[in-house]
């Protein structure tokens, strides 16, 4: 069934932002703290490029997603709110200013992703390598996860970022492998589960994790299908959040996910193994990562 016509016999997808993914606007001192010393920085963050529904709660408890390696994307994800183009030069200090940002936050977690740079020769790999090690320096006791891009074509560049040492190592697959040419253009579904699956080959004690998008087009089937691709791949962590289109531009809605589908997915994914589960409309990868990090580290611990 195509898009359009989905939308038309799909009323649920024609209606207003239903009750469950509306939020507050951020207004906290708490907000506007994380705010100012992002700005003094000069750092930039997921929270902001992408719209996250969820900075207002993040940031008022001074939680925060680096986004490092600029603010422009090579890719042009059709989900993504995030701006393409080409990317201005790796700044050399950034690794310096997240590692002081984290100890001046005093993080216990904290997550680090990306933008996409296909323009590197190692897609920005030494960097997230760079930027762990200041953190390890300078918060020597805030555990760190990475959401890395798919390193398409980078050979060698998934063993630098796992040398390195993250505690978490964190890539999405987004959504499922047929709707990955009008999604997610520029990638290859299979090559970000084996990109998962080498995480574990070179370090099996390492904690993986990965994410969708649901309400894009997608069957159940085809969720429970993913979920096996990556208990396959022993994936240990899987998140599942509702997707919101940015803008008109972006490819469209076509259905919102209630609390209860959500519950659903999040019981079938613990039968099939994983050790943590976050599935709820407003879930987003780095949506309350230091806790549900805290709950892996304690499951590993049980095994």
């Amino acid at each position: 069934m195509n898009e359009q016509l989905f939308m038309q016999t799909n009323p649920r997808s024609l209606q207003p932002k239903p009750s469950w993914i509306r939020v507050k606007a951020p207004n906290s001192k708490g907000y506007q703290e994380t705010a100012a010393l992002m700005r003094d920085l000069k750092l930039k963050t997921v929270c902001e490029e992408a719209a996250c529904p969820n900075i207002g709660e993040c940031w008022s408890k001074k939680h925060a997603t680096m986004m490092i390696l600029g603010d422009t994307c090579t890719r042009a994800c059709t989900f993504c709110n995030i701006k393409t183009g080409r990317p201005d030069l790796l700044d050399p200090h950034e690794p310096e200013r997240v590692g002081n940002a984290v100890a001046q936050m005093g993080l216990s977690h904290v997550v680090i992703t990306s933008v996409d740079r296909d323009d590197l020769d190692d897609g920005g790999a030494n960097h997230f390598a760079e930027v762990i090690r200041e953190i390890r320096t300078k918060a020597p006791n805030t555990t760190i996860e990475v959401l890395t891009p798919d390193f398409l074509r980078k050979e060698g560049a998934v063993e630098i970022v796992v040398a390195a040492a993250p505690d978490v190592y964190n890539h999405n697959l987004e959504t499922v492998p047929r709707l990955y040419s009008t999604v997610r253009p520029g990638a290859r579904y299979f090559n970000s589960l084996r990109l998962l699956n080498d995480v574990k080959t070179i370090n099996p004690q390492m904690f993986t994790k990965s994410g969708i998008m649901v309400g894009l087009g997608e069957t159940k089937n085809e969720v429970y299908q993913v979920m096996d691709d990556l208990r396959a791949a022993d994936v240990d962590f899987l998140t599942i959040g509702q997707y919101l289109q940015p803008t008109p531009k972006h490819h469209p809605l076509i259905d919102y996910i209630t609390p209860e589908e959500f519950e659903d997915y999040a019981t079938m994914a613990r039968g099939k193994g994983f050790l943590m589960v976050s599935s709820s409309p407003l879930t987003r990868s780095s949506y309350h990562a230091g806790d549900d990090f805290a709950k892996l580290k304690a499951a590993r611990l049980k095994k």
